[in-house]
């Protein structure tokens, strides 16, 4: 037996590759599917199936990818209809894979399809289950990202995962080890738990899910405080359930190196977005005027997602060499329409003497300097609302990073105001200081080390603590 799992930090999502006597499984592979055929050619293996615990929102799979590349059969859960070849398994069937066996079992709660695949050893013993976003290391997935009209409303299906987790998780042997799609970080659970597995025995123990209470109990605990879902959320659904452009073909369109006239020729157009994925501190020194910075550094899947928009022709700015890393990770979110990259990269742009921008960067403590003798300084907080009411400088403005893409949340900031924006640690408030620069708003300045600074400096700020509201 042989089951590996392929953790991506970035969107905090685990695909597994699972083999004997040859014949190898994938569990919900990402769009890049290249580290899946190096691990069979490695080990000499063929890929056979390719298992769906659900059609994810978080990210597009490399369902269709893989499937071309090694004639895998595709397997989703009961109910699931598709745009594409697929085997829809019924509940408790059983694939075979060398001596091993994978059982389906459906769990709809987290979508209608969702299904758990239980993995049981050549005796037959169970050893694993793969629970998609039905189980997670302390906690379950959330019950709001497949409701069907209003037939179907979330409280219906937390009460389907209830019932899913209470006949079909709880009766395993606390010895099963659990293998969740996702870590903490990710938003299809309210709070995932920093391991990225566990056993059954452990989550009986510790996941509040898993506890007794009554149905109605259940209902209650998966459903209060989730946030809204990121926007990106439905798109990807959908592109996973009716398919989408091969990889390659969107490498092809995104790997065109354009020289600065055609850059600047493209910049004429209306429906271009010029994204810049290079080093916050690089950013902040010089970019090309209306780009909008989301750096590599850091949960960049999930904030391009957020924050751009997907019927726009996306035009690249990155550091020589990283311009295929980054087609690939916002090809991983469903991002497809690329118009190219700047060849040469920011460093040619500036030297053959192009207009540039710049971002000016201060320290907390200049911050702490200025406020008490300027009367139109305005700090704007960009973490989110549970983050900035468990501590925030006392009348900082909090807009959420997510919300700066609706120009209305910028409706209090004044031409006469000088703005400080900050995040937690400096990423964040980059991306936000470049929104701003994008809607006209120049008069600003980025704290450096975000919020961990400022309360380093805790003595030179007035710091307050409010209540969380969570819409």
């Amino acid at each position: 037996m042989f089951v590996k799992q392929l953790y991506t930090g970035c969107l905090s999502e685990a695909a597994y590759y699972i083999e004997s006597n040859g014949i190898a499984a994938v569990i919900d592979p990402l769009r890049d599917i290249d580290e899946y055929l190096q691990l069979a050619k490695e080990r000499n293996s063929s890929i056979r199936y390719i298992f769906e615990t659900h059609f994810h929102a978080d990210f597009v799979s490399g369902h269709l990818d893989l499937a071309a590349a090694t004639d895998a059969t595709i397997v989703y859960g009961p109910g699931t209809a598709t745009n594409f070849p697929v085997h829809v398994a019924k509940d408790g069937e059983i694939f075979n894979i060398g001596d091993l066996s994978l059982q389906v079992l459906h769990t709809p709660g987290h979508t209608l399809e969702s299904s758990c695949y239980l993995l049981k050893d050549a005796t037959g013993k169970d050893h694993a289950i793969f629970t998609g976003d039905t189980l997670f290391v302390g906690d379950v997935g959330r019950p709001d990202l497949a409701q069907k009209g209003k037939e179907i409303t979330m409280e219906d299906l937390a009460g389907m995962m209830y019932e899913s987790l209470q006949s079909k998780i709880m009766p395993l042997s606390d010895d099963v080890i659990v293998y969740p799609a996702h870590g903490a970080g990710s938003s299809c659970g309210k709070n995932l738990g920093p391991e990225t597995f566990s056993t059954i025995g452990e989550q009986k123990a510790s996941n509040y899910a898993l506890q007794q209470q009554s149905k109605e109990d259940f209902i209650k605990a998966v459903t209060d405080g989730l946030a809204a879902p990121p926007q990106y959320f439905p798109i990807n659904a959908k592109i996973n359930k009716e398919g989408y452009e091969s990889l390659n073909a969107v490498l092809e369109k995104g790997m065109q190196a354009l020289d600065i006239p055609a850059f600047k020729l493209k910049l004429k157009d209306d429906n271009i977005v010029v994204l810049d994925t290079r080093k916050a501190s690089v950013f902040t020194e010089g970019f090309v005027p209306g780009s909008i910075f989301i750096g590599l550094e850091g949960r960049f899947a999930e904030w391009a997602g957020s924050l751009l928009p997907f019927d726009k022709e996306i035009l690249l700015v990155t550091e020589p060499g990283k311009e295929k890393e980054s087609i690939v990770r916002l090809a991983r979110v469903g991002f497809e329409n690329f118009g190219g990259h700047l060849a040469g990269g920011f460093e040619h742009w500036k030297n053959s003497g192009e207009v540039t921008d710049m971002i000016i960067d201060v320290e907390a403590d200049e911050l702490a300097m200025d406020m008490p003798f300027d009367p139109q300084l305005v700090i704007v907080d960009v973490r989110k609302v549970p983050e900035y009411a468990d501590g925030h400088i006392k009348e900082a403005l909090n807009i959420p990073l997510d919300e700066l893409t609706d120009p209305g949340s910028m409706a209090h900031l004044e031409d006469n105001h000088n703005i400080y924006v900050h995040c937690a640690g400096g990423y964040r408030s980059v991306i936000a200081a470049s929104l701003m620069k994008k809607q006209g708003i120049h008069n600003l300045r980025n704290v450096l080390g975000g919020w961990g600074q400022i309360k380093e400096l805790k003595d030179k700020f007035s710091i307050e603590k409010t209540t969380a509201v969570l819409n």
